[in-house]
């Protein structure tokens, strides 16, 4: 399931399949097995107005999620390159050649984490974690060695910004993490499925069957596809782009 809602396109056609399996199960073998008489059709279309109203609640609460988690992104973006751009800053407090070291390391950070941004390829991805954590190492020790050496309360507000730079970017890591789980997607589709079985099932004729068929299973495989985009950080084509991260780097030189 996680590999499909990773992909916003393979989605789109596996649940606009499904879909259409199930409306055209419905308008073909269920109608020849339980054919709908005139006296149940009024009790079927309570039924069937509550399903589709029920499918309508899960998805507009999935989406408001997907656009929640991806809103969360961009905040943190923002606030790591608020964090990163005050730290080259106060980088002034600290000695010389502690200064001097972090402004270098915090340049080759900031381009990890433009990186950490742009980058698909999950090879990739990993050396970039990798390199972004060594690098923090480095930004810590740098910047409390500094401290060390100068122990004062001037010195403590760089050691206090790079404790920021720091937790920013695991904050960031958590949102990209926070996603919708498994289980709605699952309720999802199941539902979806269902309201497709009685749609198909309660076409009064074949020409009204026939538009229900396709124009009920693209509506919702979309839908799934959009909010699927949106949730998904890296794969979609919705994707946070580090405008601040970047505007930052220019910035810094």
């Amino acid at each position: 399931m996680a590999q499909l809602t990773d992909h916003p396109l393979i989605l789109f056609v596996f649940s606009l399949v499904l879909m259409s399996a199930m409306a055209w199960l419905g308008a073909t073998w269920l109608r020849r097995a339980r054919p709908l008489s005139d006296d149940m059709r009024e009790d079927f279309g309570v039924v069937q107005s509550a399903t589709l109203t029920l499918l309508a609640l899960v998805i507009g609460f999935s989406l408001s999620m997907a656009v929640g988690r991806y809103d969360q992104r961009k905040n943190y973006e923002e606030e790591e390159a608020n964090a990163i751009g005050t730290e080259f800053i106060r980088a002034d407090l600290l000695p010389s050649a502690q200064a001097a070291e972090v402004r270098s390391l915090l340049t080759q950070y900031l381009q990890q984490r433009i990186q950490f941004y742009q980058v698909r390829d999950a090879r990739q991805l990993d050396e970039i974690n990798a390199a972004t954590g060594q690098l923090q190492t480095q930004l810590w020790a740098a910047a409390s060695g500094g401290a060390k050496t100068q122990p004062n309360p001037v010195t403590a507000l760089a050691v206090a910004g790079m404790n920021d730079v720091i937790n920013t970017q695991g904050y960031t890591q958590a949102a990209w993490w926070n996603r919708i789980p498994q289980a709605a997607w699952v309720l999802m589709l199941v539902i979806g499925a269902f309201a497709n079985l009685l749609v198909g099932y309660g076409a009064h004729s074949d020409s009204a069957r026939n538009r229900f068929l396709l124009i009920m299973p693209i509506v919702m495989a979309l839908s799934f596809a959009l909010i699927a985009d949106i949730d998904s950080p890296r794969n979609g084509v919705i994707r946070v782009v580090p405008q601040n991260l970047i505007s930052t780097a220019q910035s810094l030189h």
